[in-house]
């Protein structure tokens, strides 16, 4: 079924499908847009991005009931455009920022200032691995994690250093811009997670000629590399149950098989089918992503061994109903301010347990991300959206966790409860070279010193391990 709608549309997406699409980096990638200009895109793409350089904080912050101290840079407060997310960035990717960063924003139109924030500083662990070509690229920054606020149309940051502070303080103000015009939440009565509050349902985008012709080559490629498992300009990918994904793996050409994971892998798991049913996956254009912030091209590893569990550390205060926004927005934060080629995490989960395709390839597809530095080789990167050092992960988050994982490393040949060895790019807690076993379901502490994916979520991994082999039906 799902080969025959392949075929069905070879002719349409010919020129799409013609793209480079190799195992390794693209000889000729275009580099990613440079934040240091600090100016808005143009209007017609969604959202925005306001740079600002910080100040040395003085007289200023003393005369508004403020303190000062060495090293301490930042902006009172004031007036900006309209913004939702905010990060911190500097001029050089390898210098790390020791001390504090908080900041205070004012709602829309009025609304009242918030309470100081805290924003995470400890960013350099999510990254591309050193010696690739997108973790050596000059547009690279050093950042922040992102924190979601809201929509502010104030700000007031301030910056303090337990030592020297990096050159080139700039503060971030990304607004996410329009949603996409649909709402690609849970499929209802597909037997997903539970959800705390569920999005209203959705009409799949049409297909038609005129509407395949009206998508860009970035767009159409973004598409073309999932038609596997969804219509061509599809907004989601729909769950299937796993008897039919058992199924739509058997029934797929040994050729497309491989493509469909990078390898013949499919085919191998398929002889004994320890695979997951597929979730429902909402594509990069069922959230609105801007395709053409990207670097063209996609980057592929050789296959997946395991999954590493992030969190966003973007903070909780967010509907799920905005959740499209919070990936729109973390996404520019990404490419435009970090330098990154693209979202750096190849999926996310939203705290209804809804799950969102991240970087661009395919989500089938062995996509290299930039999200465990060092340890992205192989691996693939999961990050649920919020903070979880102090707040308890919904039990949605889990299960789609479980739920994906099933899906993801079975397409591999993987054991959710069992172990692998992943070689060491550097950067991290190992020598480069060195050879790590991981469980394949794994923290992002596992492999560097974080706090990521915050305590409470990572007390779960234990039980995401167990309820994702039994999707698997693994005994």
């Amino acid at each position: 079924m799902r080969a025959s709608l392949a075929s069905s549309i070879a002719v349409t997406c010919a020129a799409v499908l013609a793209l480079p699409v190799s195992l390794t980096e693209p000889a000729a990638a275009s580099a990613p847009p440079a934040a240091a200009s600090a100016l808005p895109p143009a209007p017609e793409l969604p959202g925005s991005t306001q740079s600002l350089p910080l100040e040395p904080l003085g007289a200023a912050t003393r005369a508004l009931g403020g303190t000062t101290a060495s090293g301490e840079q930042g902006l009172t407060r004031r007036d900006v455009r309209p913004f939702s997310l905010v990060g911190v960035v500097w001029d050089d990717p390898t210098a790390p920022l020791h001390g504090t960063v908080q900041v205070r924003t004012r709602s829309t139109g009025g609304g009242a200032w918030s309470p100081w924030q805290d924003v995470e500083t400890h960013n350099e662990e999510h990254g591309a691995d050193p010696d690739t070509k997108e973790g050596s690229a000059r547009a690279l920054r050093g950042s922040t994690a992102p924190l979601w606020v809201g929509d502010s149309d104030g700000v007031e940051i301030r910056v303090r250093g337990e030592e020297t502070l990096p050159a080139g303080l700039r503060l971030e103000l990304v607004a996410p811009g329009e949603d996409p015009g649909e709402d690609p939440g849970q499929d209802p009565g597909r037997g997903g997670a539970a959800e705390p509050e569920a999005p209203a349902p959705h009409t799949r985008s049409a297909t038609t000629p005129a509407a395949q012709a009206a998508l860009s080559a970035a767009q159409a490629a973004a598409s073309a590399v999932n038609t596997q498992l969804a219509p061509y300009g599809a907004a989601w990918i729909p769950a299937l149950s796993k008897e039919e994904t058992e199924l739509t793996v058997r029934n797929l050409p040994q050729t497309e098989a491989a493509e469909a994971a990078g390898q013949a892998a499919p085919a191998a798991a398929a002889a004994k089918p320890y695979i997951g049913p597929q979730p429902k996956i909402i594509t990069r254009k069922g959230w609105g992503a801007d395709e053409s912030i990207r670097e063209k091209g996609f980057v592929y590893t050789s296959t997946i061994k395991a999954a590493f569990v992030h969190h966003s550390a973007t903070g909780n205060n967010y509907t799920c109903s905005k959740a499209p926004s919070v990936l729109r927005s973390i996404y520019r934060y990404h490419v435009l301010s970090s330098g990154w080629r693209d979202f750096g995490y190849n999926f996310a989960v939203d705290k209804c347990g809804n799950i969102y395709e991240g970087r661009a390839g395919g989500v089938a597809k062995p996509v290299l991300g930039a999200h465990t530095l060092g340890f992205n080789t192989n691996s693939m990167g999961i990050a649920v959206l919020g903070t979880f050092s102090k707040s308890n992960p919904p039990a949605a988050v889990v299960t789609a966790v479980a739920r994906l994982t099933a899906w993801k490393l079975g397409l591999h040949g993987v054991n959710p409860k069992g172990t692998s060895y992943l070689i060491s790019g550097g950067g991290n807690l190992y020598k480069k070279g060195t050879k790590v076993r991981f469980n394949s379901i794994a923290g992002h502490r596992d492999g560097f010193a974080t706090e990521c994916p915050g305590g409470r979520l990572y007390g779960k991994l234990g039980t995401a391990r167990t309820s994702s082999a039994k999707y698997q039906g693994r005994p």
